[in-house]
Order: C-alpha cells, then sequence, then structure tokens
C-alpha cells in the first residue's frame, strides 16, 4: 500500500511548512460528504498516532489513518495551477465515480 505526491506537491507542502516554522507533513484522509459519499480531507499535522501509515516523498510526510488507507491505496497528491486558479489534485486509482464539481466521489 501507498501514497505518493508528485514534486510539485512536495514543493508545495514544503514550503508551506516552513513557513510554517513546525510540523511533520500533511494528513490524507477520507470523510462522508458529498454528493457522491466521500470526500478527501488534508491538514497539517504536528504528530502521528499510533496507527498511522507514514509514507515519504521528497523528505515531506504523507500521513495516513488506516481507514483512510483503504480508500487511497495508489493515490498520487499533485498540486497543479490552471490559469488562475491552483489547489491539490487527488490522482486515486480506486474512484468509479465523482460528482460534477469534482468535490466528492465513490469507490
Amino acid at each position: 500500500m501507498a501514497i505518493t505526491m508528485t514534486p510539485a506537491a512536495s514543493q508545495h507542502v514544503g514550503k508551506y511548512l516552513q513557513s510554517r516554522g513546525h510540523g511533520l507533513g500533511i494528513r490524507l484522509g477520507v470523510r462522508t460528504s458529498g454528493c457522491s459519499g466521500m470526500a478527501y480531507v488534508l491538514e497539517f499535522v504536528d504528530d502521528t498516532q499510533d496507527e498511522d501509515e507514514v509514507f515519504e516523498t521528497e523528505g515531506v510526510k504523507i500521513i495516513i489513518d488506516p481507514k483512510s488507507l483503504l480508500y487511497l491505496d495508489g493515490t498520487e497528491l499533485d498540486f497543479v495551477k490552471e490559469g488562475l486558479n491552483e489547489g491539490f489534485k487527488f490522482n486515486n486509482p480506486n474512484v468509479k465515480n465523482e460528482c460534477g464539481c469534482g468535490e466528492s466521489f465513490n469507490i
């Protein structure tokens, strides 16, 4: 099981952690939400729980709980800029359907 980040995502998270002055990495998870059933959750974290899985890309840690890992195994986190918009993009091979707005998905 693995979660990865593109160089663009690693650099973005790394810069934010540096400007923040502390933190271990970024937590990636899922929660029940939206019109398709599940939504991604991202937050910066300062410590881990015993059950957490930790993946590292270019020195930046992705922390994930075991329950979320079942839905996110194989996911690549990217950071993209499209015109004036920028944000994280989730390349999740497990997704079967997404809602029209792209905010939620189901597996």
